[in-house]
């Protein structure tokens, strides 16, 4: 009898199948770059390193911002609900929100795709996701890496995580040595959960049934504060800011303020959306909420009183920033203030 010889593909890893994708995004990704006019768009996708050219960003003494992230748990809810369009907004919100905390305007991102067993359908929808929270971020898509990886993943099972480089004048760069005593914390409101707690949420799924509206409502993608946060940036209008994801609220703005100040906290004047409301039905202690969820504050703010006006011109009515603390000199670093309303 014929011995079947070993194979590449026989192991689980489909080659032909991963160029036939290489070449769709190399087709889609077009979409996002028209604006930028890279040069170098043809030769980046499917090449060994991927160029962007930065002659035109005329910018003194220029620093480059980076930031890496992944979506966490959130893809497994993708995969129970069969929703893959949205993941990929998520991942490149995450690192986009993260770069503008710096003040520093996208220039490019990269993504990374690890699955079990490589399904063109599911890998095309998210990287729809990703193409649309690149164009939303006004940066280029230029590479990436999509990994087939049996036996370490299930068939159905995948991950992403999302690289993403921006721009910044060393004058204009966000940082908490322009806080000062007496700043006004502004809250903009989050789309939902956005991409953290969602270990939490499954675990909660687990004992209860829920209505389309939930499920929609978790998967709801972060929303990308860019466009808005960038323009107050370009018209120094803000000193600092945060980007509220692991640890909630309190944990991202001590990140964000110098150690010799203190964040004081009205809890009352938070606005949580009705997704947190169902959350904390769900037998969680305020103080737990706080720590795992945005509970409905999605990126702060620290300003001058004298700017807010200003501020709030530049977001739309859903997104309008509100205040809910100031800095302080005390000398306990963190002061709550009343309850959060549910």
């Amino acid at each position: 009898m014929k011995k079947m010889k070993n194979s590449y593909r026989k192991s689980g890893v489909n080659i032909s199948l991963a160029n036939k994708f290489v070449k769709h995004i190399s087709v889609v990704s077009k979409k996002v770059v028209q604006k930028r006019e890279n040069s170098f768009q043809k030769e980046n996708i499917g090449g060994f390193g991927s160029l962007f050219d930065i002659s035109n960003y005329k910018i003194k003494d220029p620093v480059i911002v980076s930031c890496t992230d992944g979506v966490g748990t959130k893809i497994d809810l993708a995969n129970k609900f069969k929703k893959f369009d949205t993941i990929g907004i998520d991942l490149v919100a995450m690192c986009i929100n993260d770069l503008i905390v710096q003040g520093a305007k996208p220039l490019f991102f990269l993504d990374y795709i690890a699955i079990g067993k490589l399904d063109l359908k599911k890998t095309k929808r998210i990287l729809k996701g990703i193409i649309k929270g690149c164009f939303i971020s006004d940066c280029s898509l230029i590479g990436g890496e999509t990994a087939e990886m049996p036996g370490i993943y299930s068939k159905n099972n995948f991950d992403l995580a999302g690289f993403s480089v921006g721009i910044v004048s060393k004058k204009k760069i966000l940082s908490k040595n322009n806080v000062k005593n007496n700043n006004v914390i502004l809250a903009i409101p989050s789309s939902g959960l956005h991409s953290n707690g969602f270990s939490l949420v499954r675990s909660i799924l687990k004992k209860t049934k829920i209505t389309s509206t939930i499920k929609k409502e978790l998967l709801k993608p972060t929303k990308i504060y860019s466009k808005e946060v960038l323009k107050l940036c370009d018209k120094k209008l803000i000193n600092a800011a945060a980007h509220i994801t692991g640890g909630g609220l309190v944990e991202n703005l001590l990140r964000s303020i110098p150690d010799n100040l203190s964040i004081n906290i009205d809890l009352s004047k938070i606005k949580t959306l009705q997704i947190f409301k169902w959350l904390k039905s769900k037998n969680i202690s305020d103080l737990e909420m706080m720590k795992t969820f945005n509970c409905g504050v999605g990126f702060c703010l620290i300003v001058d009183q004298r700017n807010i006006k200003k501020i709030k011109k530049n977001f739309p009515k859903k997104f309008t920033p509100y205040e809910i603390g100031r800095v302080t000199n005390n000398t306990k670093r963190v002061k709550l203030v009343n309850n959060l309303k549910w």
